[in-house]
């Protein structure tokens, strides 16, 4: 795994202008490669690439980067695993290539040569990111991979690129225009992250996953509009495999199934240096560790990090998992102080704003592995693809609850409930809860009934799921003024629901999963926290086959009988037992709730200090405080509202955003 970063600049500089240029970019990046670093400028067209290596497969110079093809057309600058880079190599072999190195960067290369650009890209099984130039035609291409694991984002005016695995890379670009995008902010409150093709910054953009652009000069020199095109599409994926469903039974499809799953799982084996595996007890990462453990002669090296809070601590089902598999287990119980030790640095890891506090364990687990191995797969993606998450069930539930009731009584209902105070449904209900099971009671049930009103008003199952998968349902009730002179961004997800091909509505909130949260939330959580301590993360439940083949599963095989991921269970019962595994489902969670109202109290109050909010004018600062006091007084939880108000405060204070 590695940085890479660059730019196209047709404004006439020098060479030594231009390489300081590069250094700087290169150096914003290092962590994601700090084995070798490389660079390579074209004067005449004023063209550079840098990139940073983490040496993972040939450890020798013969992988150093930026790389030329053989008879110097294709320069590339790459990111990522290409996992069937041998079989690709051999076929080159048989039409007459040979190789310089043991690298699958040099056969992507003499893929490009032996079958052009398209036909290279259509042959690649893995993850990545890269930029690839054709010195004959002057074009230069921006490739992200199929389901978004690597990342690439984008800066392009008539007279320059800039672009990169971060935007931390771009930011070093003398001049960038760092301007905060508030459209994007107000995407970012209601989803907790900035979805793609947008990022917080006006006119910078993502690439999107399965997408690839473009650039070249026209006759004048200028930098001719990006042409984009998309070589592999979810949607159509999706749509496809659902009008070729699989026939057989369920004994056939279970192994048909468990073959590529051990396919996916080997060939991310495929390493020069030590690998392991993210063991965190639940289906997905105890079926990567299985299957894992099934196709190597030695113990697989796995890693777990508990909390000593029992709600959130999956340590020793993780624990027993790895005793029954027989892998070589590490684990480490952290305490709120060790955790909450990593919260400074978020801003440098994540330098977009981003709320989802799932990050903190994922960074403190990838440096818990980083001390033993370099690569280590994860279990990521089993939840997007066979209906893992427990808001599919919750939507339906909800809405065979109340959907048959016609929208104005149901309007009345929940005003009603919304405008009687929480603490008054706390006392009216505090008899009740007394003789209620343990599992139902709580301080708070005001607060959750105030939340259920907000959802139930919804209009279709598809608002139902879009209001609980929203952080701030309407972010412009705390916006500022310094946020009003923008043109508003569509949101993407609305957009979504108008053109999903299925009548059921699991399979339409898993395929916007899959399209959105997964490469825009998961996947830059698993990103960032990864390579920030240059740890490689690979991910076989995303193989794309993997992807292809479980979208031609009839459902039954994704949830049967209330029962979430039945197929990948199944599989896992051939290695584990299910009493090791089945419990409710949990999130890889942190108590941010409580921290906020004591350790974190005064990093909070200084980022949410009122004359501070109201000089920058992003947020309404009595509105924010009101949520603030009715967070620290007990009266409501507004944890998962106040978190992504305090992790953009902060990232503005780092990067010192417009």
């Amino acid at each position: 795994m590695c940085g890479i970063a660059g730019f196209w600049s047709c404004d006439p500089t020098g060479r030594a202008d231009r390489e300081g240029i590069l250094s700087g970019m290169s150096e914003t990046i290092k962590h994601r490669g700090p084995d070798d670093s490389g660079t390579w400028l074209d004067d005449e067209i004023g063209i550079a690439l840098c990139h940073q290596r983490l040496s993972i497969i040939d450890l020798t110079s013969g992988g150093h980067q930026p790389m030329l093809s053989a008879g110097g057309r294709f320069v590339i600058s790459y990111n990522g695993e290409v996992y069937n880079f041998q079989e690709i190599r051999g076929d080159l072999v048989k039409l007459g290539h040979s190789f310089r190195s043991n690298s699958d960067t040099e056969v992507i290369l003499e893929a490009a040569v032996e079958w052009g650009f398209t036909g290279m890209l259509s042959k690649l099984v893995g993850m990545f990111a890269f930029a690839l130039f054709d010195r004959k035609e002057r074009r230069l291409y921006l490739v992200r991979d199929r389901v978004g694991k690597k990342p690439l984002y984008f800066y392009l005016t008539g007279k320059l690129l800039i672009f990169g695995s971060e935007l931390k890379a771009l930011c070093a670009y003398p001049g960038f225009p760092s301007k905060i995008d508030n459209g994007s902010l107000e995407l970012y409150l209601r989803y907790q992250y900035v979805p793609a093709p947008h990022t917080i910054y006006r006119d910078t953009r993502k690439l999107l996953p399965g997408q690839y652009c473009s650039i070249s000069l026209d006759a004048s020199g200028r930098l001719l509009a990006p042409n984009f095109q998309t070589y592999w599409d979810a949607l159509s994926v999706a749509g496809d495999g659902q009008n070729n469903l699989i026939e057989g039974n369920d004994s056939e499809i279970i192994r048909m199934f468990q073959d590529l799953l051990l396919d996916a799982t080997g060939k991310r084996m495929i390493s020069d240096v030590p690998l392991g595996s993210l063991l965190s007890g639940g289906i997905d990462s105890s079926l990567v560790t299985a299957l894992m453990q099934s196709l190597s002669n030695k113990p697989v090296r796995t890693f777990t990090i508990g909390f000593h809070e029992a709600d959130f601590n999956e340590a020793q089902q993780a624990k027993a998992v790895a005793a029954h598999l027989g892998t070589d287990h590490t684990e480490l119980y952290v305490t709120p102080q060790e955790t909450m030790g990593v919260i400074p640095a978020l801003q440098d890891i994540y330098d977009e704003p981003f709320a989802d506090s799932s990050q903190i364990p994922t960074l403190v687990v990838s440096k818990l592995a980083r001390r033993q191995v370099t690569v280590a797969l994860s279990g990521d993606g089993g939840d997007e693809l066979f209906g893992g998450y427990n808001r599919y069930l919750w939507a339906n539930k909800i809405w065979r609850s109340v959907g048959w009731i016609p929208a104005n009584p149901r309007q009345v209902m929940c005003n009603y409930i919304e405008q009687t105070p929480v603490e008054k449904w706390d006392r009216l209900l505090k008899p009740v809860l007394a003789i209620a099971p343990a599992a139902l009671r709580t301080r708070m049930v005001g607060d959750k009934l105030h939340k259920l009103a907000a959802i139930i008003k919804a209009r279709d199952i598809d608002e139902v799921y879009q209001l609980l998968i929203w952080i701030w349902q309407q972010p412009d009730s705390i916006l500022g003024q310094n946020t009003v002179s923008d043109t508003a961004i569509p949101d993407p997800l609305e957009r979504l629901g108008d053109i999903l091909p299925f009548n059921d509505a699991t399979l339409r909130m898993m395929l916007t999963d899959q399209m959105t949260y997964l490469p825009d939330d998961i996947l830059v959580k698993v990103d960032r926290a990864s390579m920030a301590v240059a740890l490689e993360l690979r991910a076989p439940l995303l193989d794309h086959r993997v992807v292809e083949l479980a979208w031609r599963l009839p459902q039954k095989y994704k949830i049967r009988d209330g029962q979430s991921k039945w197929l990948l269970r199944r599989i896992l019962d051939k290695y584990v037992p299910a009493k090791l595994i089945d419990r409710p489902k949990s999130g890889f969670g942190i108590p941010v709730g409580q921290w906020l109202r004591d350790p974190l109290r005064e990093w909070a109050e200084d980022l949410l200090d009122e004359n501070k909010l109201k000089q920058e004018g992003y947020f309404q600062a009595d509105v924010v405080r009101r949520y603030w006091q009715e967070h620290l007084g007990g009266q409501r939880n507004w944890q998962y509202k106040l978190w992504p108000l305090l992790m953009f405060q902060a990232w503005k204070n780092r990067w010192n955003a417009d």
